[in-house]
């Protein structure tokens, strides 16, 4: 896996050994930045990335000219890897790993009044995690105004078109994956 592009273009990702992560392929990745791009610029925007794992999308976002990403990842093996990445692209200054669960990490943010341009969701595939954190975003508004979320699921498992105050516009099939994209409602 590898920096598609930006400033840390070409630069290979550690992966953990095992099957605790599944890392989003580049060619998934290289669709959903298109996607992006041709709805927001991505210069100085404010980045989460909930369920990190590797960082992947974080760090493509900064690559890219993301100004911050806060990345939510509670797997202690899986830290270590994510650390490792973010020291090697050289975006550890641009970036906080909050290594706790989701939903706690969500509470968090929300205290202190934090709102979020870009927000990538990838949780594992049969986490019961897709029917409270997208619902959690909208409820707790730490997506802003017109703030992207994008979720990463299984393909044969498409999420509602409305998940609280957030609207689906976009779904992407590449295979067993798919993106879905949400924004809040009335934007």
């Amino acid at each position: 896996m590898r920096v598609i592009a930006g400033s840390a273009r070409g630069m290979k990702l550690a992966v953990p050994g095992g099957m605790q992560t599944r890392p989003t392929a580049d060619r998934v990745r290289e669709a959903l930045f298109s996607i992006i791009t041709s709805r927001r610029e991505l210069e100085q925007a404010q980045v989460l990335d909930i369920c990190a794992g590797t960082g992947s999308l974080g760090i493509e976002a900064l690559s890219r000219g993301a100004g911050f990403c806060f990345f939510v990842e509670q797997d202690r093996r899986v830290l270590a890897v994510l650390e490792k990445n973010l020291e090697a692209t050289g975006f550890t200054a641009r970036s906080q790993i909050i290594a706790v669960d989701c939903l706690k990490a969500l509470r968090l943010l929300a205290a202190r009044e934090r709102r979020f341009d870009v927000v990538f969701f990838d949780p594992p595939y049969a986490s019961a995690l897709y029917s409270t954190v997208p619902e959690s975003l909208g409820v707790q508004s730490l997506l802003a105004g017109d703030g992207l979320l994008i979720v990463e699921c299984a393909a044969r498992n498409p999420l509602p078109e409305r998940l609280g105050t957030l609207s689906r516009f976009d779904r992407r099939v590449y295979g067993d994956t798919a993106l879905e994209f949400f924004t809040l409602e009335g934007e």
